[in-house]
């Protein structure tokens, strides 16, 4: 079987010997040794100032959203993962949909102006399968109404623009550290904030408020990590290297093989080193899509329509129509992308899409 992704995993006998590490300390959560020892790893890997590693990658959503949304409108994108727009929701705020870019995917940064009201707070827009937001001209925007911004970087693990990390840009950025990322924790996240004084609050925010053992900054939740997953991002970690470059070779074959007089790819934004995280291909039609799903399952191949579907069509989100996103969304599907992709398994994968596309 061939899934659209396949964990990555380090040996049994690397996590068990992080691990051991936990046992032998007796510190299994709290934000122990482990969890240190991995937030400087990636804060040295990326080249960034601060980052919080947390339990999963939406409770990051979450915390920004609750100390940067203030229960107002947020502008958002439809082309994302539900998590987006679903945080929006859980923290009491209203998703207001712009479109998206038919060509980078993101949010169409030229039609947030028009979106924003008396009772806009902030821009959450999603970094599309890694792919940058246009975010000069995001910034601007804020700038000039007085908005905040908040990146969902869920794909965007190594990802640089402009010769620094995306993480890099905005109020907050998130992150995955999902098993299906390209580096992982098992279930993870994180969040990251250049500026001290809100990097103080995520902080606390995902510590239960805490001031110490008995005293409190403020109202918190439980987004801590525990030792136990940060083993597994600690195995993992040494691998990077070797994750993107086997990634950037199934990338490389699908660019030379696939049939892209019909298919359509996504274009990465210039001025960026993007990671290779997904590989979405859009189709003429959502009936020439299914055709090609059904010939690649039969083969027991199993991509993932991903993005779908436009999140403004979500039945407790009541959100206008989206032309270029409900499109997109119907049309688009994700490859097989991991490594240990063999190219007969390749070269089935692109044979059966190229023939359906004659």
């Amino acid at each position: 079987m061939i899934n659209v992704t396949k964990t990555f995993l380090p040996t049994l006998e690397e996590y068990t010997a992080q691990v051991k590490r936990s046992f032998d300390n007796l510190w299994l959560t709290n934000r122990g040794e482990l969890v240190q020892e991995l937030e400087q790893k990636i804060k040295d890997y990326l080249n960034i100032n601060a980052i919080i590693i947390t339990n999963n990658g939406t409770i990051p959503l979450q915390i920004a959203l609750k100390l940067l949304g203030n229960q107002g409108e947020i502008i958002t994108t439809p082309f994302s993962y539900v998590a987006t727009t679903a945080s929006i929701l859980w923290e009491n705020c209203t998703p207001v949909f712009v479109d998206i870019n038919p060509d980078y995917l993101t949010i169409d940064e030229s039609k947030i102006e028009q979106a924003i009201t008396s009772r806009t707070t902030a821009i959450l827009a999603t970094h599309v399968f890694g792919n940058p937001c246009d975010v000069e001209a995001i910034k601007l925007i804020a700038e000039k109404h007085n908005l905040k911004i908040i990146y969902d970087a869920a794909h965007a693990f190594g990802v640089n623009y402009n010769g620094q990390s995306i993480f890099n840009y905005g109020d907050v950025s998130t992150c995955s550290f999902h098993a299906t990322k390209l580096f992982h924790t098992g279930e993870g996240g994180a969040m990251i904030a250049n500026d001290a004084n809100l990097f103080h609050k995520l902080y606390y925010s995902h510590n239960f408020g805490h001031n110490g053992p008995l005293d409190f900054y403020g109202l918190g939740i439980n987004g801590k990590i525990s030792e136990l997953q940060a083993a597994m991002g600690l195995a993992v970690f040494p691998y990077m290297d070797t994750i993107l470059e086997e990634r950037k070779k199934v990338v490389d074959y699908y660019n030379a093989t696939l049939d892209f007089s019909i298919l359509k790819r996504i274009k990465i934004r210039e001025n960026t080193q993007w990671n290779y995280s997904y590989y979405p291909v859009i189709f003429k039609s959502e009936e020439q899509l299914l055709k090609v799903q059904k010939d690649l399952n039969d083969q027991n191949i199993f991509p993932r329509r991903y993005f779908y579907p436009s999140l403004n069509t979500i039945n407790y989100v009541n959100g206008a129509p989206m032309e270029l996103a409900e499109s997109i969304a119907s049309r688009v599907l994700c490859l097989p992308l991991y490594v240990g992709l063999e190219v007969i398994d390749l070269q089935k994968i692109t044979t059966i899409i190229n023939k359906q596309l004659c």
